[in-house]
C-alpha cells in the first residue's frame, strides 16, 4: 500500500518537528481509520515520536478505549466536538504521549444528515501541559467529495494540528 505523497510529505514534518520539541504523539481516529497512524508510521524514525494510536470506530471503542461517556455518545453524537474532545482527553490519558488529536465524522456516501451531511468532521487537539497551546476543537466542512478524498482531507488537518 502507498499512502499519498502530501500525507507523507505532512507527516515527515510532524515527525520531524515533534523530535525536534522532545514531544510524543497519540492519535484517536475513527472515520480515518488509522490513516494518520499509517502516514505518520511510514517515516524511519517514527518511534522516537509516535506513541500509540486508538482507532476507535465504533461508540463502543470510543467509551471502552478512550473513556468517552455514554452520555456525550447519546446526546451529541459520535460526530460532535465533544466527542473529539473526550477522544483526545482519551488518547493522552491513555498513553505517554504530551499531544494527542481526535479525528470524527461522516466519510460517506451514506451516514450523512441534515444537521451533519456528508464531509462533516470534527477534530480536536489536546495537549498534556496546557501551557504549551490552547485547546482546539474544529468542525470542518469537506463537502462530498467522495470517501476516500474526505478521509485524505480529514487525515491533513489532523497532521497539521499535530505540529508544534
Amino acid at each position: 500500500m502507498s499512502i499519498d505523497k502530501e500525507l507523507v510529505e505532512l507527516a515527515q514534518k510532524v515527525i520531524d518537528e515533534n523530535r525536534t520539541a522532545g514531544r510524543k504523539l497519540a492519535t484517536a481516529e475513527s472515520c480515518t481509520g488509522g490513516l494518520v497512524a499509517a502516514a505518520l508510521t511510514e517515516i524511519a524514525g517514527a518511534s522516537d515520536v509516535v506513541d500509540r494510536a486508538f482507532v476507535t470506530y465504533s461508540n463502543e471503542a470510543k467509551t471502552e478505549m478512550l473513556g468517552v461517556s455514554d452520555d456525550i455518545l447519546s446526546t451529541l453524537g459520535a460526530v460532535s466536538e465533544a466527542t473529539a474532545w473526550a477522544m483526545a482527553q482519551g488518547a493522552l490519558a491513555k498513553s505517554h504521549a504530551d499531544v494527542a488529536v481526535a479525528i470524527s465524522g461522516i466519510a460517506g456516501p451514506g451516514g450523512g444528515s441534515e444537521k451533519k451531511p456528508v464531509g462533516t468532521v470534527v477534530f480536536a487537539r489536546a495537549i498534556r501541559d496546557q501551557t504549551q497551546g490552547p485547546v482546539i476543537a474544529d468542525t470542518h466542512h469537506f463537502g462530498d467529495l467522495g470517501r476516500a478524498e474526505i478521509r485524505r482531507q480529514a487525515a491533513l488537518v489532523a497532521l497539521r494540528l499535530l505540529l508544534p
